[in-house]
């Protein structure tokens, strides 16, 4: 393939192992060959920048990594710069919140300095223990905050009740955990977020690649160039790859970067 102009990388089971707070040293060594090779990188992500792990900002720090894409693409930054941000509308964030109070449902507000729950349950708890253990309760924060992304707490027999639902307000869900799903605009994605991102930056996406593993990486791996999935991703997302690395323990980024010639 040719070499790409710009490169975004997943963070959890990507880049970073967050159930073991493992960053493989081939991560920051690849990301300083690619800054080497006048190549820029970018974090990809659903977490917000408050929820970004020590480890993963050490690397985007010593690497000097240009664009950071987070909450799924509703919040970017370019150079410390914010290039772009998608609140959700508070009308409609209000009614959600009243359907899942009546439904018995705990959620959260993604911001991007900090996420706040609705009540600290077990269920909540353990989802957010790997992304931000130390976060406020506040059921009410919406109403003072700019919020990008809801998170709802659920089991998957609920899926289609609860998705059904947020359609009705223009919203989508996606699972990033067996009791916890993303929901968002439903033109929201990373996919959205990287078009506007390089479109500023003068990039055709054809000279874009990405690398991910899970489900919120689909549409971001049919957006881009060239789309590479971690060896330990989910099998959806490596119907749509073109290319599969190995996995994170495997030193995936690092290797398939290697295996492709582009460091």
């Amino acid at each position: 393939m040719q070499t790409p102009k710009i490169i975004f990388f997943d963070i959890d089971d990507t880049l970073y192992r967050k159930y073991t707070d493992t960053l493989r040293p081939s991560v920051a060594e690849a990301m300083k060959a690619l800054k080497a090779r006048g190549i820029l990188t970018a974090i990809a992500t659903g977490r917000p920048y408050a929820a970004m792990p020590a480890k993963v900002r050490a690397v985007v720090e010593e690497a000097g990594m240009d664009l950071l894409l987070t909450i799924n693409g509703q919040f970017i930054r370019y150079r410390g710069e914010v290039l772009q941000k998608c609140p959700l509308e508070t009308a409609k964030v209000d009614a959600m919140c009243a359907y899942f109070d009546r439904e018995g449902i705990p959620y959260a507000f993604v911001a991007d300095h900090t996420i706040a729950v609705s009540e600290p349950v077990p269920t909540v708890e353990e989802a957010m223990a790997h992304i931000l253990p130390d976060h406020p309760v506040d059921k009410e924060f919406y109403r003072r905050n700019e919020v990008f992304q809801m998170l709802g707490f659920y089991a998957d027999d609920r899926e289609a009740e609860v998705a059904a639902e947020a359609a009705k307000h223009g919203y989508k869900t996606v699972r990033w955990h067996e009791l916890a799903v993303d929901m968002l605009d439903a033109q929201g994605s990373k996919a959205r977020g990287i078009r506007t991102a390089v479109a500023e930056l003068g990039i055709d996406m054809q000279d874009v690649m990405a690398f991910g593993d899970g489900l919120n990486d689909i549409e971001m791996m049919k957006a881009v160039g060239f789309g590479v999935a971690m060896g330990n991703g989910h099998p959806d997302l490596k119907a749509e790859a073109d290319y599969i690395c190995p996995t994170v323990e495997e030193d995936g980024v690092y290797n398939g970067l290697k295996a492709l010639g582009i460091i």
